[in-house]
Parts: structure tokens; C-alpha cells; sequence
């Protein structure tokens, strides 16, 4: 029988966004794993021996390997799962360009929107969210006006990677995005954070501490 020393461990930090999706991959793939939630101002010395990065998520394999990349990890995860096809369909061109943009473009405004004084040049937060509407989420609103997912009908995993990022922005001012004319990224959003598979990622952990974070019991979604 596994013990939770056997199991792979994830460097994790519950509101971090990178930190959320590679948790949604581990659960929904139904990979046990063990969580270490970490103290960021006092990260321990066995996560900076690994990753020098010192950021999460980070994924201690049980053969020794370390997975420093959010999507590597959700790639570890999902190939090879129940799921796997969650992971084919989001290696499609358009899907990887959602990534990009995401990662990229998308949370560059986000940061300026949500600590416009931490910025080089600071600017009024709305410039920020404006932007990042008319680049980022205007192009997703006008997705899935035609499908309830990215790549269609069902979720896969570049959904999963872009939910927690969407939901930190909606978190902002939600009085705001709640009012804004984007009816289908707000029903996208909320069917991703009301999910099982969602709650279950934002199970609360003890910091500091190794422990076998708890399995999805209940579906996520309909089968994909």
C-alpha cells in the first residue's frame, strides 16, 4: 500500500492561479498525489533545492524527476489518464494560441489591473482592463458564444488552464465584470469554478506540511 512519502509531491500555493490548474489536472486525471501547501515568505529549503525558480507549482516525481511548469505538469497528468483526450484536443493550434495569449498578454494586464502600483509605470487600473478585455477576453466571449467550452462541447485542459486566470480577474471588481455584456465567458466561467473538480482543487491544506491531498470524489464534467 502507497504511503504519502511514495506518492508524488506538488509545491503548492492555494491562490495561485499556475498553482490551481496543475491541481485540477492532477485531480481530474485521478493521479494521487500529496500537497505541500508553502509559506511564501518562508519556502522550504527541500522545494529551493529542487527548484531554484522558488515558485509554484512544482511536481516531485516519484522516480526523482521535478516538473517546474504548470502545463508540463498538466501534461504529465492528463497523458495516459481516463481524460487524455482532454490533453489531445488542447494540443490543437487555435487551443495553444489560447494558451499563449493567456499566459502571456492576458496575465500582463491582469498583474497591471490587479496591482497597477506595482507596476514600472504605473497607470490608472482601468487602462489595464480594458485592454485585457478587448485583446483577451472579447475573442473567448465571441468562442463560446457558439460552444460551452473552448474546444467544444466538452472541457479539456486548456479550459482548465484558463479558468483560475479568468476568475482572478472577474475577483477584481465583480460588481464590474458581472455588468459587462459577456454572457457566454461569464457562463464559461462559472460552470468551471462551481464544478466539482474546481472545489476539490481549493481543498485547504496545512502550510508546511506533507499530505496526500484528498481525491475528486464526484464527476467533474460529463464524460468528455
Amino acid at each position: 500500500m502507497r504511503t504519502v512519502t511514495d506518492l508524488p509531491l506538488l509545491y503548492t500555493y492555494r491562490r495561485c492561479p499556475y498553482a490551481m490548474r496543475a491541481r485540477m489536472a492532477l485531480l481530474w486525471a485521478q493521479r494521487p498525489f500529496a500537497g505541500f501547501e508553502i509559506e511564501l515568505r518562508d519556502k522550504p529549503a527541500a522545494l529551493l533545492a529542487i527548484s531554484p525558480k522558488a515558485t509554484v507549482p512544482v511536481l516531485q516525481l516519484a522516480d526523482g524527476g521535478v516538473l517546474e511548469q504548470s502545463w508540463d505538469i498538466m501534461a504529465w497528468a492528463l497523458q495516459d489518464s481516463p481524460v487524455q483526450s482532454a490533453w489531445q484536443r488542447a494540443q490543437a493550434p487555435d487551443m495553444l494560441a489560447l494558451l499563449e495569449r493567456n499566459d502571456g498578454e492576458f496575465k500582463r494586464g491582469l498583474d497591471a489591473y490587479k496591482y497597477p502600483e506595482r507596476q514600472a509605470q504605473p497607470a490608472p487600473r482601468e487602462h489595464a482592463r480594458d485592454a485585457a478585455v478587448a485583446v483577451c477576453l472579447l475573442p473567448l466571449e465571441a468562442r463560446l458564444q457558439h460552444q460551452p467550452y473552448l474546444a467544444g462541447d466538452t472541457p479539456c485542459a486548456t479550459d482548465l488552464a484558463l479558468w483560475p486566470f479568468v476568475r482572478q480577474f472577474a475577483a477584481v471588481d465583480p460588481a464590474w465584470f458581472a455588468a459587462q455584456a459577456l454572457p457566454a465567458l461569464q457562463a464559461w466561467l462559472q460552470r468551471g469554478v462551481s464544478s466539482p473538480l474546481f472545489a476539490a482543487c481549493m481543498t485547504k491544506l496545512p502550510s508546511n506540511q506533507r499530505v496526500a491531498f484528498p481525491p475528486l470524489l464526484s464527476p467533474a464534467f460529463a464524460a468528455p
